[in-house]
């Protein structure tokens, strides 16, 4: 007999909610044992828009091997999710800045050596997205496509509107650089709020830690753009 699919199996809740184990013991303060749960119920779904973020990026990827119009039109509608998603994990920092300091240091013995920055899916963003030293592997399959069809990158910024679905695939890029640098800062900036400089659980430089990987990747672009921005400020707009 076929099993009839409700909101709770589709979902499997049975087995997501019973995902958050804090470690605080038992006769801790109630309040301590929430507060641990809404740290860790932040971090579970920080790593599922990850997974999201990751296979969406990848799909765009996949779309730039053949740069057709259907292709790259719905390419945009990722990107421009993907931006959706990283300004939610932005906004997700920020209500771990109700994390009361006092329950945090209450329960971050217990934490052992868990850090974000073993996070594997934030490495693997990381290396799709790239930084301001290095070009990801996302825009290394745009100017990789574009040069299989004897597009060149420069002209399309420079064409701006008129290039069509490539101009609204750069703005798109540029969007999800804008938010992946959003997105980092504010991590900064609650790590710095929980435990100023203070060494990160895995023993990183903590808040320096991800200072230095604060970075707006997309340099190519953004130096595209300032060369446009230039030369129509030269013609006098």
């Amino acid at each position: 007999m076929r099993t009839e699919v409700t909101y709770a199996t589709y979902l499997n809740l049975d087995d997501l909610l019973k995902l958050q184990e804090p470690r605080t013991p038992d006769d801790a303060d109630l309040t301590t044992v929430l507060s641990e749960q809404f740290f860790i119920v932040s971090h579970q779904t920080c790593e599922l828009w990850l997974k999201q973020i990751l296979g969406d990026l990848a799909a765009v990827e996949s779309n730039f091997l053949t740069m057709t119009t259907a292709g790259l039109e719905q390419s945009i509608d990722l990107l421009y999710r993907v931006s959706e998603l990283l300004r939610l994990l932005h906004e997700q920092l920020m209500a771990l800045e109700r994390l009361p300091l006092e329950d945090f240091v209450q329960f971050r013995q217990y934490l052992g050596t868990a850090s974000g920055a073993q996070s594997s899916q934030s490495h693997e963003l990381e290396r799709v997205l790239g930084s301001a030293r290095r070009s990801g592997s996302l825009f290394l399959a745009f100017r990789a496509g574009l040069e299989r069809i004897g597009a060149d990158l420069e002209d399309i910024v420079g064409a701006g509107v008129q290039a069509g679905s490539y101009h609204r695939v750069v703005e798109a890029i540029l969007r999800v650089g804008s938010g992946y640098l959003q997105w980092k800062i504010g991590h900064v900036g609650l790590v710095m709020k929980m435990i100023g400089e203070q060494r990160g659980t895995a023993d990183t430089s903590g808040a320096a830690h991800l200072m230095d990987r604060a970075t707006m990747p997309f340099t190519e672009l953004h130096e595209l753009r300032g060369k446009v921005h230039e030369r129509r400020r030269q013609q006098g707009g």
